[in-house]
């Protein structure tokens, strides 16, 4: 006869009701679910934006000049690698999204803002060294340089014109003789200016400038309908005033400079160059 191995089973357990049997298979599924929901929280770190959100409405999450975003990891870097955010040219603004902490929509982001996401992103992601090559203006020569992106400095503008804690600034036009209000370009503005020149694209138009006017300019003369302001643009807007916009525009942009002053190892002076954001700033090991 074969040994019984455990004389409680199968017969002398105790009978459960279908309340305890029911309260049981409650507190598994409890303990199981919790087990598989382990919560892993990522360090954080808030960036000062350019904008010191003054640019922002009052109440805005970025009024206060700051945005949280956390340190990337492996999930992130999957978006780096994702072929179809890469060909459809969405890849960057996706792992933004992803290393925002702070509850925002991300297309009220200022474009001159989102750059400093930008840089922050590749921080927060690779570090804050980062490998340029820069040429010499004076001897030509090819100089290897670590930038810091830390020490990235803040370009200077007249803050008085961004006091006034609205995105909407005056400019007379110099051959028109007449004011304009403009704003400064946020993602969503940019997606949509994308959008529409990606169309024009295919007409065989090439119009970045125009509309990109009919973006920024937002008041013409007291005029504010859009379709009126379109056209003031495309049949009236003088080069002389585009060019005397885009200048203005430039003035008043609070960002982080790209301007790095690099040391020339054989003569001991420095010279200034641009920091030029290529293909290794988030793909570091893509070898080019």
């Amino acid at each position: 006869m074969a040994q019984k191995v455990n004389d409680d089973y199968p017969g002398k357990a105790p009978v459960m009701t279908d309340k305890q049997l029911k309260e049981l298979a409650t507190a598994q599924y409890n303990t199981d679910a919790a087990e598989e929901t382990l919560v892993f929280d990522f360090p954080t770190e808030i960036i000062q934006l350019p904008s010191k959100g003054k640019l922002y409405p009052k109440g805005h999450p970025l009024s206060k000049g700051t945005i949280e975003m956390k340190y990337m990891t492996a999930k992130e870097e999957d978006i780096l690698t994702n072929q179809s955010f890469i060909n459809n040219g969405v890849v960057l603004d996706k792992l933004f999204k992803a290393l925002i902490v702070t509850p925002v929509d991300y297309n009220d982001l200022l474009l001159c803002d989102k750059n400093a996401v930008m840089i922050a992103a590749r921080i927060l992601g690779y570090g804050k060294d980062y490998p340029i090559k820069a040429v010499n203006p004076t001897t030509g020569e090819e100089v290897e340089h670590v930038v810091d992106l830390t020490q990235l400095p803040e370009k200077e503008i007249d803050w008085s014109l961004l006091d006034k804690g609205t995105n909407e600034f005056t400019l007379d036009l110099p051959a028109a003789k007449i004011p304009i209000k403009l704003k400064l370009l946020t993602q969503r503005d940019q997606s949509k200016m994308d959008a529409e020149l990606k169309g024009l694209a295919k007409l065989k138009k090439n119009a970045a400038v125009s509309t990109m006017m009919k973006y920024v300019i937002i008041n013409i003369d007291g005029e504010t309908d859009n379709a009126k302001i379109r056209k003031f643009v495309d049949t009236r807007l003088l080069a002389i005033d585009s060019r005397a916009i885009r200048k203005f525009l430039i003035s008043i942009t609070p960002e982080t400079s790209l301007e790095v002053q690099v040391p020339d190892g054989d003569s001991g002076d420095n010279f200034r160059t641009t920091v030029g954001i290529g293909l290794d700033f988030f793909w570091p090991d893509s070898g080019l």
